[in-house]
């Protein structure tokens, strides 16, 4: 996410021009700001990143400890910019 490299259509824009750029909300493309701030499938963990930066301000979330820290638990929690956008499970 920080890098740019995700699995999102604002990459594959670039990198991988078969792969669908369009958000599964509709959105397109879909970009890590999108996700982060809008996309309706993330709406129900948004909530972790707001406790840091009430706009969700992206210098905010990926420039200081308590916005990465945010972030990681919004990833873990929402399963954002994994391949399917979803959770997931912990085979032990």
């Amino acid at each position: 996410c920080r890098t740019g490299h995700a699995y999102i259509g604002e990459y594959y824009s670039q990198f991988v021009p078969g792969e669908n750029i369009d958000c599964p909300c509709g959105e397109r493309p879909q970009t890590r700001e999108h996700i982060l701030r809008t996309c309706p499938r993330y709406e129900e963990f948004r909530y972790i990143l707001h406790k840091v930066s009430d706009d969700i301000c992206l210098p905010d979330i990926l420039g200081t400890k308590e916005g990465i820290e945010a972030l990681t638990e919004f990833l873990d929690q929402s399963g954002a910019f994994t391949k399917t956008g979803t959770h997931r499970t912990t085979n032990i």
